[in-house]
């Protein structure tokens, strides 16, 4: 009975997971639309500003509390999530939503590289590196600053869960990422202020940019704290992989970005490479 209760307790946190990565895509998608109107800039500023609208009331973090040794973490890692946004949704502008989070997921994937030591991890470095050369097929007309932003949010996303070891270990439960999210939708705020007083800003765009945060930041995050309860957490990394399948799925039939048969085999290779280490990981 309580291996039955454990297998679906397992099974729906898989199919929270799933849920997760659909939903952060579809935001995603949903924030490009804003595009035309705010520019990635005003997207992600809006974001922000729903996910600390949301998580601030709910985790409220003891804020006057927290020393220096913790504060300096915090401070970090708002910059990464900040860093990391912006260059996500100034990569997708120029090269579409799939390229875009299949490089931003190269982050997470040189994290569990750099942390593991087998020998058959550089099979899948291997095909990573092969992958990304598929998907971004280097010639005259490949839009190099499209990558470099990707590539930007790679690295912020490495830094991001970097530091979240860090704030993790110094703040107790998940006080630390709201505190984060707290302090990037201030440094926002004032960039969200000029795009709303300096250009026409209609409606449509605003729900855009507000369906990106609630899509892409709020279900996410709390789908993913029910999903680890559930799962291991390298179970939770492998299923994760399905993030950049979904993104050219979503980018093809909602944004209509079609991708070259190379481009689609560069995607499966890099998703691959992750569930490769994090599967060697496991075995281990």
């Amino acid at each position: 009975m309580e291996q039955t209760n454990a297998a679906r307790g397992k099974a729906g946190g898989a199919a929270t997971l799933l849920a997760s990565a659909l939903s952060n895509q579809l935001g995603a998608a949903s924030g490009s639309l804003a595009f035309p109107v705010m520019g990635p800039v005003g997207v992600v500023a809006v974001r922000q500003l729903v996910a600390a609208a949301v998580l601030l009331p709910l985790v409220r973090p003891r804020l006057r509390d927290l020393a220096w040794r913790q504060w300096w973490p915090v401070l970090l890692l708002a910059v990464s999530f900040g860093t990391m946004n912006l260059g996500l949704y100034a990569s997708i502008q120029r090269i579409g939503l799939g390229l875009a989070v299949t490089l931003e997921f190269l982050g997470p994937l040189a994290v569990a590289l750099a942390s593991s030591r087998q020998n058959a991890n550089a099979f899948c470095a291997v095909a990573a590196a092969a992958g990304v050369i598929a998907i971004t097929r280097p010639e005259a007309s490949t839009d190099f600053l499209g990558i470099a932003f990707g590539l930007m949010a790679a690295c912020s996303w490495a830094a991001y869960i970097l530091l979240n070891r860090v704030v993790g270990q110094r703040i107790q439960g998940i006080q630390g990422t709201a505190a984060a999210t707290g302090v990037s939708a201030t440094l926002f705020l004032p960039v969200a202020v000029v795009i709303f007083l300096s250009r026409p800003v209609d409606a449509f765009a605003v729900l855009c940019a507000v369906a990106a945060g609630i899509l892409a930041s709020v279900l996410p995050y709390v789908a993913d704290l029910i999903a680890l309860r559930r799962v291991p957490a390298s179970l939770f990394g492998i299923l994760m992989s399905i993030n950049p399948v979904f993104a050219a799925i979503i980018g093809a039939l909602v944004l209509h970005q079609e991708l070259a048969l190379t481009q689609w085999v560069g995607i499966g290779l890099i998703v691959a490479a992750n569930a490769g280490v994090l599967l060697l990981r496991r075995s281990r």
